[in-house]
């Protein structure tokens, strides 16, 4: 069991937990990053360093990040050759001061004591790992109905990282906040893995004895994709990395994952007795429409928003075929020993 004491007031020495966030092409969104990790209120005696690790940008992401570390004494650009989001921890991790690491993300807007949230977390429950609910905020129409979709308890499977007052532990948390002896006790990230590097570390550390605490308390926003086509392209990704998590352990983070992967097989076994007889895929589609109806239902209830009826089966679906084609794909190329092409290694927003 870790802990993170109360710092002492009375001692005046300093404490240092470093912030660290991988990106690549973020143009667009470093500025309000920087911003939300500048207001950051820290507890009494913690200061607070901030390691962004570029991916080789090349749209002026960098040089944005460059104009920032010379303004502000806390951030430090680091670069990312790997160009993915675990060799960019890992790289964060390597020269990182702090006696807790915390995660941060480039899309995700953080409250003002999201940090301080984190520390008192660490506190509290003595995890290895802890973090807060995985909470979407999207924006336009379409943006609103995937955050609303990614909320529901009908689309993903009552997952505990997506329930904004759930206290207690987790088999996974969103980001992460870490005393820094976790790295040393469960090492860093899979940088074999483009994909799901969070989940199989967070494994990694069930696996081991170790515990992943989620608070309320810990707030902030993500902001979702905002198209089908984008939605369906990175849960493809999700779902194809998902087989060589499963090889590493021998077993999925939850079964639930297994899900879409089992919809998307038996949806291609009734197309291919097509020929011989409707029955399989006329049932298989009445209870997925059914279900998709049911889902788009709560989703906008649980939102406050009826408008987005009309676009949460589309979405839904996304979500859910990406994610199992992802899996199949990412299975078949495993067996094969073949190497992921381009359309899964490469982060897009």
């Amino acid at each position: 069991m870790n802990e993170i004491s109360a710092c002492s007031s009375d001692t005046g020495e300093a404490r240092l937990i470093s912030a660290m966030a991988p990106c690549r092409n973020e143009v667009a969104a470093i500025d309000a990053f920087c911003a939300s990790v500048q207001a950051q209120e820290l507890p009494p005696g913690w200061h607070l360093e901030l390691l962004v690790a570029d991916g080789m940008s090349d749209d002026g992401t960098s040089l944005k990040l460059a104009e920032w570390a010379e303004r502000v004494p806390w951030l430090r650009l680091i670069d990312n050759p790997g160009r993915i989001v675990s060799t960019g921890l890992n790289a964060a991790l390597a020269q990182a001061r702090g006696e807790v690491i915390v995660r941060l993300d480039i899309h995700t807007e953080f409250a003002p004591d999201y940090v301080a949230e984190c520390l008192a977390a660490l506190r509290r429950s003595g995890a290895d790992n802890v973090g807060g609910p995985w909470v979407a905020r999207g924006k336009g129409a379409t943006g609103r109905a995937i955050a609303a979709a990614f909320q529901s308890r009908w689309v993903v499977g009552g997952a505990r990282s997506r329930d904004k007052a759930y206290e207690g532990e987790v088999d996974t948390v969103y980001l992460g906040c870490w005393p820094r002896a976790s790295f040393g006790r469960f090492g860093g990230f899979d940088e074999n893995l483009v994909r799901n590097q969070d989940d199989e570390h967070n494994l990694r550390i069930r696996l081991k004895g170790g515990r992943i605490w989620q608070s309320g308390r810990i707030r902030s926003a993500y902001q979702p994709r905002d198209s089908l086509a984008a939605l369906f392209q990175q849960q493809r990704q999700y779902g194809y990395w998902r087989p060589f998590v499963m090889r590493k352990h021998g077993q999925p983070g939850s079964l639930r994952q297994l899900v879409p992967m089992a919809f998307v097989a038996a949806c291609l076994v009734s197309v291919v007795a097509l020929p011989w007889t409707w029955g399989p895929f006329a049932v298989l589609a009445l209870m997925y429409g059914l279900y998709l109806a049911g889902a788009s239902g709560q989703a906008a209830q649980q939102a406050g928003d009826r408008g987005l009826l009309a676009r949460l089966p589309a979405v839904i679906a996304a979500y859910q075929v990406g994610y199992g084609v992802g899996t199949w794909q990412g299975l078949w190329d495993l067996m094969r020993g073949r190497r992921a092409g381009a359309s899964h290694t490469r982060l897009t927003r």
